[in-house]
C-alpha cells in the first residue's frame, strides 16, 4: 500500500478545516448582525440615519480602499464597462440597501430587522421566478410560506407592543432586503470574472463615496461634531460589524463553500434577538421565538434546495 493511499491524517485534517471554517462563518454572521445593535445604541444620541451611515462608511473606507488599491496593483486592469457595473452594484447592494436598513432601524426592533433581512434568499428566488423565469418547486413554495409566516408573527407582535411606526420601519427594511437580493442576482457573472474580494472592495468604495456625499449634501458640516461615544460606536460599527464580517465570510466560503457558509449565517437572527435582549432590553417572547424558528426552518429549506 502506497503512502498516498494510506495516509490517515487527511480526513481528520479535512474535518478540522471544516470546523474552523464553520466557526469563522458563525463569527462573521454574529458580527454582521450586531450592526443593528450598534445602530440602536448610536440612535440614543439623537443621530439620524444619514449621519449614522456616513460615519460608518468614513471609518470603513480606508480598509476597503487599501484592498482595492492592492487588487488594482496586483491584478490585470478592469475594463471600463466592469468598473461601471461595480459602481452600480455598490450603489444598489451597499449604499441603498444599508441606507434603507438604518432608516428602518429607527422604528423597529433589532430582532425584527434581522428576520426581515434574513428573507433575502427568498427574494432572490422570487425575483428569479418573476424576471428570469426560474421554476419554483412545491418544496420551495412551502419553505417560503413557512419563512414568511414566521416574519408575520414577529411583525404582528411588534405592531401590537411596539411603536406606531413599525409598519414604516418594516417597509424600509423590506426595501433593503429586496435591494440586496437584486445586487446578489446582478453580481453573479461579474464576481466570477473579477473575483469576490475585488468586487466587494470596489463596490464598498463606491458605496462609501455615495454615503459621504449624501451627508454633505443633506446635512451641515457641523453635524460631524458628535459626542465621543458616537465616534467610538461608529468605529465599532465600521470595523467589527462591516469590514471584519466581510472578510471573515470570504475566508469561510473559501474553506467550506458558499452553501455551508450561508447555512452557518442562520445564527444571525438568533444572535440579534438575544443581543437585543441583553444590550437593548428588547423583550424576548414566545411569539418571537416561534417566529424566528419558522424563519430559520424556511430559509434552511430554501438554502438546502439551492445548494
Amino acid at each position: 500500500m502506497t503512502a498516498t493511499t494510506s495516509s490517515p491524517i487527511h480526513p481528520a485534517f479535512s474535518r478540522q478545516a471544516y470546523l474552523s471554517g464553520l466557526a469563522i462563518a458563525i463569527a462573521g454572521a454574529i458580527l454582521f448582525s450586531a450592526k443593528a445593535i450598534v445602530a440602536k445604541l448610536i440612535y440614543r444620541y439623537h443621530v439620524d440615519a444619514v449621519t449614522l451611515i456616513a460615519f460608518r462608511m468614513m471609518f470603513s473606507l480606508p480598509f476597503f480602499a487599501a484592498v482595492a488599491l492592492w487588487k488594482a496593483r496586483s491584478e490585470p486592469a478592469l475594463e471600463k464597462s466592469d468598473i461601471g457595473k461595480l459602481i452600480l452594484l455598490g450603489l444598489l447592494g451597499y449604499y441603498l440597501s444599508s441606507f434603507l436598513d438604518f432608516l428602518g432601524l429607527q422604528y423597529i426592533s433589532a430582532g425584527l430587522e434581522r428576520l426581515i433581512l434574513f428573507l433575502t434568499p427568498s427574494f432572490v428566488l422570487l425575483i428569479s421566478f418573476a424576471f428570469l423565469k426560474k421554476k419554483i418547486t412545491m418544496l420551495e413554495w412551502a419553505a417560503l410560506g413557512v419563512a414568511y409566516l414566521g416574519t408575520v408573527l414577529v411583525f404582528l407582535h411588534d405592531v401590537r407592543f411596539g411603536s406606531s411606526n413599525v409598519m414604516l420601519g418594516g417597509m424600509f427594511v423590506l426595501g433593503s432586503a429586496i435591494s440586496y437580493a437584486s445586487y446578489l442576482l446582478l453580481s453573479g457573472a461579474l464576481v466570477r470574472r473579477v473575483g469576490a474580494m475585488r468586487l466587494v472592495a470596489y463596490a464598498m468604495c463606491a458605496s462609501s463615496a455615495a454615503c459621504i456625499l449624501q451627508f454633505f449634501l443633506l446635512r451641515p458640516s457641523s453635524m460631524l461634531v458628535q459626542p465621543m461615544p458616537v465616534y467610538g460606536l461608529s468605529l465599532l460599527n465600521a470595523v467589527l460589524c462591516t469590514v471584519l464580517p466581510v472578510f471573515l465570510t470570504m475566508v469561510a466560503v473559501a474553506r467550506i463553500g458558499a452553501a455551508a457558509a450561508s447555512q452557518a449565517g442562520m445564527i444571525g437572527p438568533v444572535s440579534t434577538l438575544f443581543m437585543g435582549a441583553a444590550i437593548l432590553d428588547e423583550p424576548v417572547t414566545g411569539i418571537q421565538l416561534a417566529g424566528t424558528a419558522l424563519v430559520l426552518v424556511g430559509i434552511y429549506l430554501v438554502s438546502r434546495k439551492k445548494a
